[in-house]
């Protein structure tokens, strides 16, 4: 076999199903819109029903799933978001995204996902793992008391690279 050949094939990924491999997935959530903070969970729980260790990274406005005082009520705006196939000068209307918060957070409740601070008790009871990133709560002076309490710390981006070695990553 070639190096060329060698160097590949350890770039392809296996997708067999090797019960004794330990799967590991890593979710770091930039985003703290309404639409955007589900994604992150829905995939952090699913991946912890099938066993894979979960760790999930809140850093920039992703912060606003995880601060106490914003968690409860993200927002979700039309406004820029051509995924709502709306005109986009109606999204700069006022109460526009009040109206399309209630509306989606209503189609939320209706397929019976829990609402952020719920789901990430359930994320926590799964065995989750919620980390903080400290350069994000150094530039918002936030500590580890304005968070969730199932954050189990503010670490850098480093750290949570290195709790995180040889997982999947996804970034929302």
């Amino acid at each position: 076999m070639s190096t060329d050949t060698q160097t590949a094939s350890l770039l392809i990924p296996r997708f067999d199903d090797d019960a004794d491999v330990e799967r590991k997935l890593a979710i770091i959530c930039s985003k703290g819109n309404l639409d955007m903070a589900y994604p992150g969970l829905v995939l952090a729980n699913a991946a912890l029903g099938e066993g894979v260790e979960t760790h999930l990274f809140f850093t920039f406005w992703g912060f606003d799933m995880i601060k106490k005082r914003t968690m409860g009520r993200l927002r979700f705006t039309p406004l820029g978001n051509t995924a709502t196939h709306l005109p986009q000068g109606l999204g700069g209307i006022p109460g526009m995204t009040a109206l399309a918060t209630k509306r989606l957070r209503r189609s939320i409740a209706n397929v019976d996902v829990p609402e952020v601070p719920e789901f990430l008790e359930q994320i926590v009871a799964s065995g989750g793992h919620l980390w903080a990133c400290r350069m994000s709560a150094d530039m918002n002076k936030l500590r580890l008391e304005d968070l969730y309490d199932g954050v189990e710390g503010i670490i850098s981006a480093s750290d949570f690279i290195e709790k995180t070695a040889g997982a999947q990553l996804l970034f929302i």
